[in-house]
């Protein structure tokens, strides 16, 4: 944990934090015990505001590991609960960037698939309609732009099943670039997923009648260089 990736905080207040996850950095510790979110952030909020013993940070949502973007975590144990309760309700809304290789086959469209998880081999897949260990699944994607024979996509989740994105484009023909997992192999060994989170809408969970809303554009790398910051924006123009 020598080497601890910089985290640009957002937002803060006494009951939110809100930041931008650094790409390949676990939310919570794992087997690899690589350097996570929690335990950074915990350690950073102990150091900025000098707090003794523990620091308490809630786990409300999650990205996939090789993931980036923006994430928020709760402060207190009742904004946990009510952030919870967003996420359940659907009242906290996620827009992704992707970069797919081909072209969906609509500009716009709903994905709807039924998802089975391995637990055993950490992997998702599409399974039959009525399999009962499976769980639904729905997206809505828009085309941005195709270039060079990707294409920019903004996706809103509808359900927020592990590696849904990832597995239902796809299940379409159209994998991420730089999917490791999902590509069928047309990813090459070190490329980075081009996956972003990149708007996040909540309630704010003690001022119900307050939505906050927070963007993050993902870095200019290959393949986003393929389109313009302005581009990137409009996927998500909230």
């Amino acid at each position: 944990m020598n080497d601890r990736p910089a985290i640009p905080v957002l937002y803060e207040d006494n009951h939110l934090l809100v930041v931008v996850k650094p790409p390949n950095v676990p939310v919570q510790e794992d087997d690899s015990r690589d350097a996570d979110m929690l335990t950074l952030l915990k350690d950073d909020l102990k150091q900025r505001h000098k707090k003794p013993g523990n620091v308490y940070l809630g786990l409300v949502h999650r990205l996939d590991r090789p993931v980036g973007g923006v994430m928020v975590f709760a402060k207190t144990s009742k904004a946990a609960s009510r952030l919870s309760d967003a996420v359940r309700t659907r009242k906290l809304g996620k827009t992704y960037v992707a970069v797919v290789y081909g072209k969906p086959p609509a500009a716009a469209g709903t994905l709807t698939h039924r998802l089975r998880k391995d637990e055993r081999t950490n992997t998702v897949s599409v399974v039959p309609a009525g399999d009962p260990n499976g769980k639904d699944a729905v997206l809505h994607y828009r085309v941005v732009g195709s270039e060079d024979g990707f294409s920019l996509v903004a996706v809103d989740l509808v359900t927020g099943r592990p590696h849904q994105i990832r597995v239902q484009f796809a299940a379409i023909g159209c994998p991420l670039f730089g999917d490791q997992r999902y590509a069928g192999g047309r990813s090459r060994p070190g490329e980075q997923i081009a996956l972003w989170a990149t708007l996040l809408g909540i309630p704010h969970p003690v001022r119900s009648e307050e939505t906050l809303t927070f963007r993050s554009l993902p870095p200019r790398a290959f393949p986003w260089l393929l389109w313009t910051e302005a581009q990137l924006s409009e996927a998500a123009p909230h």
